[in-house]
C-alpha cells in the first residue's frame, strides 16, 4: 500500500505561482511512476504531468507544458508540481497518484493509489 498526502493548494491571482507537494509513504517508489491529475467542476479528471521515479523522466499535457514543472525528491519520497503563469482555467482540485508500473500513463484508471486532492483556485 502507498499513502499519498497532497499539500500546497490555495488561492492565487492569474500570473502567479504555486507549488504542490505529494508526500508518499508505505513503500519505496523506485520502480513506480507518479502523476498529477486535476478535476474542475463539471469536467472529467485529466492528466497534468507525470514522472518516472527511477530516472525522473517527465511528461506534460499540452495545456501546462512550459508553465508547470514536475520533480521528485527521492530522499523525502515526495513529488512536486511547480505551477507558474497560472491561468483561471487551471482552477481545479489537483490529485497525485501512483502507478505500480515504471510508465507514466495519461489514463487515470492505470493508477493504483490516489491522494485526497488539494484545491487550486486562480482568480482573474
Amino acid at each position: 500500500q502507498v499513502q499519498l498526502v497532497e499539500s500546497g493548494g490555495g488561492l492565487v491571482q492569474a500570473g502567479g505561482s504555486l507549488r504542490l507537494s505529494c508526500a508518499a509513504s508505505g513503500r519505496t517508489l523506485s520502480s513506480y511512476a507518479m502523476g498529477w491529475f486535476r478535476q474542475a467542476p463539471g469536467k472529467e479528471r485529466e492528466f497534468v504531468a507525470g514522472i518516472r521515479w527511477s530516472d525522473s523522466s517527465a511528461y506534460y499535457s499540452d495545456s501546462v507544458k512550459g508553465r508547470f514543472i514536475i520533480s521528485r525528491d527521492n530522499a523525502k519520497n515526495t513529488m512536486y508540481l511547480q505551477m507558474n503563469s497560472l491561468k483561471p482555467e487551471d482552477t481545479a482540485v489537483y490529485y497525485c497518484a501512483v502507478t505500480r508500473q515504471p510508465v507514466v500513463y495519461i489514463l487515470d484508471r492505470r493508477y493504483d493509489y490516489w491522494g485526497q486532492g488539494t484545491q487550486v483556485t486562480v482568480s482573474s
